[in-house]
Order: structure tokens, then sequence, then C-alpha cells
């Protein structure tokens, strides 16, 4: 077996989706990788599972030294479930989801298929990262963001994350980023999310996303608003302890 790290990639846009033939290559320079994909687009899954029907999980391509590449009949947490349990050959040092078409910041991370599979990963103790691009262009051009990408699965790898703590990466659609900035969630909100269809009584998902703190520089929707890869820390603890000793009368 390689003594090089090991790293598992997954994404919501499918097995085939540019962004993780991008994000592949990328980190074949940093380790060996195995690739357990969607079969095709779940985008929007967030953390969602498949405990009703069976999951099928394929081998696509092995023929490359230090690449195996699996297709997966589930969502991308399913994929992450399956590769851990049933694929990898040990536990990962790094699992890295994307590159999404679109960019997951702000509460967008929550409905993400991207960002579900990272956070699943997470509570695996696997150091997880995941990586998403402000477009929805099928087709777009990755060179701008390489560099950030790997700088920044180099640093895992190297420094590892504290106990339940994962990285959401997001890049604003530029020729050349203007920076890098570590910050916070903005405060957002979707708005106008429905239109009626063709069909009464039907309707299909859109809207568009209000930043409710524009001005606030330390904010990743700030960070792509002006050219900068926002790197934000994330942890699985949603526990608000500032309100844990106002509602200790609920114990009487």
């Amino acid at each position: 077996m390689s003594n090089r790290p090991l790293i598992l990639i997954t994404n919501d846009d499918g097995v085939h989706a540019q962004g993780i033939c991008e994000l592949t290559e990328m980190m074949r320079t940093l380790g060996d990788v195995v690739v357990v994909a969607p079969d095709s687009a779940r985008s929007g899954s967030a953390c969602a599972i498949t405990p009703l029907v069976p999951v099928r999980v394929s081998l696509l391509d092995d023929t490359l030294k230090g690449l195996s590449v699996y297709s997966c009949s589930g969502t991308p947490v399913d994929c992450v479930k399956l590769a851990l349990e049933k694929v990898v050959p040990r536990k990962p040092d790094l699992m890295v989801s994307g590159i999404n078409h679109g960019d997951n910041a702000s509460v967008s991370l929550h409905y993400s298929g991207t960002m579900g599979a990272v956070l699943e990963a997470c509570m695996k103790g696997v150091p997880a990262i995941g990586y998403s691009l402000r477009t929805r262009d099928p087709e777009c051009d990755f060179s701008p963001y390489r560099d950030v990408v790997v700088r920044v699965a180099r640093h895992v790898l190297r420094e590892g994350l504290r106990e339940d703590v994962c990285l959401n990466v997001n890049f604003p659609q530029v020729p050349a980023l203007s920076g890098v900035s570590v910050c916070r969630m903005a405060r957002g909100i979707w708005q106008s999310e429905w239109v009626e269809d063709a069909e009464p009584g039907t309707y299909r998902l859109t809207g568009f996303f209000t930043n409710l703190e524009p001005d606030a520089s330390d904010t990743d929707y700030w960070a792509l608003d002006h050219g900068m890869a926002s790197v934000t820390p994330l942890t699985l603890d949603m526990t608000s302890y500032g309100d844990i000793e106002g509602l200790k009368s609920l114990q009487k």
C-alpha cells in the first residue's frame, strides 16, 4: 500500500461533472485518490441518505496508478458512508467535496449536497473540505482557483483540523483572485422561491438570495463580492450555548 496521503473525493453534481474532474487532478498532486460520487446530479440533497432502497456502488476506472473512481446510486452522504465502510483501504487522511458549480456561502450550505458530504466525513472523524464556485456554468475555467484549492488541502493534510470542525471554501468567478479571506457565514435568506409551472397547482423551485449584512467585511459573501476566496470553518455542534442558562427554568 502506498505511504502517500489517501484522499477521498465526492460531490453533488455527479461523477462526470467538470468540477470533480478538476478537483481530482488537483488532489492527485498531494496523494492517492479515491473518488466515490453520485452517478448523476444530486444538487440540494443536503445531508439526505437513502434508507429505503438498496444503494449500488460501481467501479468506473482504476487504470491510473493511485486513482480509483466509483459511481454511486445514492446521495453524496451515501457516497461518504459507503466509501468509508466498503471502498477505501483505510481511513482517509482527507476528504474533499466539489468543486461545486454554484456557491455554497451563507445559509446555502444547509441545502448543499456538497457540504452534506463534508459534514458526514467530519462526523466520522475525517478532516474535510468543501469547494464551490459561484457559477452555474457547466464548463468553467478552474485554473484561477487551483493554487488556493491545493494550498488549503495541503494545510489540512499537514496541520489537521480540530475535532468536529470542517472547512467551507467558496470562489467568485473571476479571472484572478484578489485574495483569500478566512471569515464567517453571512446572514442571509432565500426569497420568492416558487414559480407556478404550466400545469396549475405545480411549482418550480427558483428564487434569489438576499444578503442581510452586505457591508459586513468579515463574511463569506463580502469576500466573494470583492473577488476573494472565502474560507469558513464550520462546527458540527449547533448548540446555542448562550441560551442554555436562560432556558434552565424549564428544568423545574
